[in-house]
């Protein structure tokens, strides 16, 4: 039961509270008296309690606690994981996760506020398993763990195999018996791990990297028979796939059944869907490698022998060209004198061809020699000198004449010609023109031109015409 206070003593009649109401009313508390009421009645009321909702505002500092809120469409609520149950989550708490928490409620007594402490919480719908599996997968394939490029092939007959897996399983006896059935007295090497339950996932990432480091292993095989999600976990590990990713040899991953699919699947240069599927990838039948080997053996006999013959028959025809030295050197005289002739008769060619180059070229220098230039230049200046004075002759002559038929017409109209007649030109004392007898009075002085000289003279009288 949660704990009460203690009643108020009674008071008498006629005592008054703060309020001025009378003692025995309505009790008052404080604050933290009513806080502690409230925590007395949610603690007491909900010891345990399962509550679902969406993560929002998620916080993870760095003391390894999660504070995160819990809410639906019409509430929500505070809740908090503390760090040793947060590190036994397989998954990762991401706002918008859908979760289950399990917890009691939990009123902090300075703020006034409650909420949920967790003791655990599980997705809603897909396992906690399944979202950690895809989480991790997520995460692995943004690093590039799953890149096709960075695949393998399996080498084309393995010097030694390397298990790891339990040597108690049956996927090892099935392994075997498949691999020594293909390829009888393939060196196979046997890692011994646990491959399920807890330390499982070190020990397979163990054996990976320790088989890798043995003489003459030229793939790994990661191997363990079919089994339920949990029962396969250890191989969704992050440490088993970051060694398989780095693995320095070839790995095949055989885990479980054709169905089941794990993170080292998709790590590892190549994924069998059962371990016996792994034999049959890395072994070939040795009877069809004998047999195949036997035909390759007997096409390269009859290829040797076909061309042991074409050699032959060559040989024999080389000897008989051959058979008679003097035929030959007779053979090898001809075609030099052949030879001979031919270069003669190109270096004839060739020295014509030169002769005729260098009387072009002489032709060409002695035309560019300077006194021939000089020859032609002056001939050329005769000529033009020549052009240019029967040129300016002839503009002379034209210049001339049309000189003389202005100055005729000049003459024709020069104020001299009609002086010439017996008339004159009157001058005011100013040097103007006289055309009219209004433009002088009497007694003023005039100049007369005549056609000869000029007079003075005074003027006595004047009349309008």
């Amino acid at each position: 039961m949660p704990e009460r206070l203690p009643p108020r003593p009674a008071t008498s009649a006629g005592q008054f509270d703060l309020f001025g109401k009378r003692e025995g009313g309505p009790r008052v508390y404080s604050v933290s008296e009513i806080t502690r009421e409230i925590k007395a009645v949610l603690e007491g009321r909900f010891p345990s309690v399962l509550v679902k909702g969406e993560v929002s505002n998620l916080r993870t500092p760095s003391s390894g606690h999660l504070y995160f809120t819990l809410k639906d469409e019409d509430a929500c609520l505070e809740a908090v994981l503390f760090r040793t149950e947060a590190r036994r989550l397989r998954f990762q708490v991401r706002n918008g996760l859908s979760l289950v928490a399990r917890g009691h409620l939990d009123v902090y007594e300075p703020k006034g506020g409650y909420q949920l402490v967790c003791d655990g919480v599980e997705p809603l719908g897909a396992g906690a398993l399944q979202i950690a599996f895809e989480q991790l997968k997520e995460r692995l394939q943004k690093e590039g763990l799953f890149d096709p490029a960075r695949k393998r092939k399996l080498p084309f007959l393995p010097r030694r195999v390397a298990v790891v897996t339990s040597p108690s399983g049956a996927a090892v006896h099935d392994f075997l018996r498949v691999l020594h059935r293909r390829f009888p007295n393939l060196p196979v090497l046997i890692v011994p791990v646990r491959v399920q339950g807890e330390g499982a996932a070190q020990e397979i990432a163990r054996g990976v990297v320790r088989a890798a480091k043995q003489r003459r292993v030229d793939v790994v095989v990661v191997a363990r028979g079919g089994g339920s999600l949990e029962d396969l976990w250890a191989f969704n590990e992050e440490v088993v796939a970051r060694a398989v990713s780095s693995c320095p040899v070839p790995v095949v991953s055989a885990v479980g059944h054709e169905v089941d699919f794990t993170i080292a699947d998709f790590c590892a240069d190549v994924r069998a869907p059962t371990p016996t599927a792994a034999a049959e990838l890395i072994a070939r039948v040795k009877d069809e490698l004998s047999a195949d080997l036997a035909q390759r053996r007997a096409r390269l006999q009859r290829a040797l022998r076909s061309q042991l013959e074409r050699k032959r028959a060559q040989l024999d025809k080389a000897r008989a060209r051959v058979a008679d030295p003097r035929r030959l050197i007779g053979e090898r005289q001809l075609r030099l004198d052949r030879l001979r002739q031919r270069l003669e008769d190109l270096h004839r060619e060739q020295l014509a061809a030169r002769k005729d180059s260098l009387r072009a070229l002489r032709q060409r220098l002695a035309e560019q020699h300077p006194r021939e230039r000089l020859h032609r230049l002056e001939r050329e200046v005769a000529r033009l000198d020549q052009k240019l004075r029967s040129l300016a002759e002839r503009a002379l002559a034209a210049r001339r004449h049309r000189f003389s038929g202005l100055a005729g017409r000049l003459d024709a109209l020069s104020p001299l010609r009609v002086l010439a007649r017996g008339y004159a030109v009157a001058f005011d004392p100013r040097g103007h023109v006289l055309q009219k007898a209004a433009q002088v009075t009497p007694g003023e002085r005039v100049r007369v031109r005549l056609h000869e000289g000029e007079i003075s003279a005074r003027v006595v009288d004047e009349e309008e015409g």
